[in-house]
């Protein structure tokens, strides 16, 4: 496993991407869109998620090549230095598609870990 720092970072991810499907269990696409409560909340999370993904180590990038660290990381920037010009439909998408798979990894990287993070 990762050092403890990653192991941490991880985690953070983790809960990052739980609480964005939660944000948006229920909810619809034009919501998203409307509701800047739900909007600010899961643009936090995705962003949480890639700077947490920025700060884990090379060594764990390589380790679990298979996540879509470059992906990860490209969205918060794109969210945090391009926040004029954000695509929701490709938040949405995000969110429901890719994050679903993206916490099963992470759950079975992490373990009996994966309870909440520190």
């Amino acid at each position: 496993m990762a050092a403890e720092e990653d192991r941490i970072r991880l985690l953070h991810m983790l809960e990052a991407a739980r609480e964005a499907v939660a944000f948006v269990e229920g909810r619809s696409a034009d919501e998203l869109q409307s509701d800047r409560m739900l909007n600010y909340a899961v643009l936090h999370a995705i962003g949480v998620i890639g700077e947490a993904a920025s700060q884990v180590g090379e060594q764990t990038h390589a380790a679990y090549a298979d996540l879509p660290w470059s992906e990860m990381i490209g969205m918060r920037n794109r969210l945090i230095h391009a926040y004029h010009d954000v695509n929701l439909q490709i938040v949405w998408r995000t969110v429901t598609q890719d994050l679903p798979p993206l916490i099963l990894a992470l759950e079975d990287i992490l373990g009996g870990e994966s309870d909440g993070a520190d």
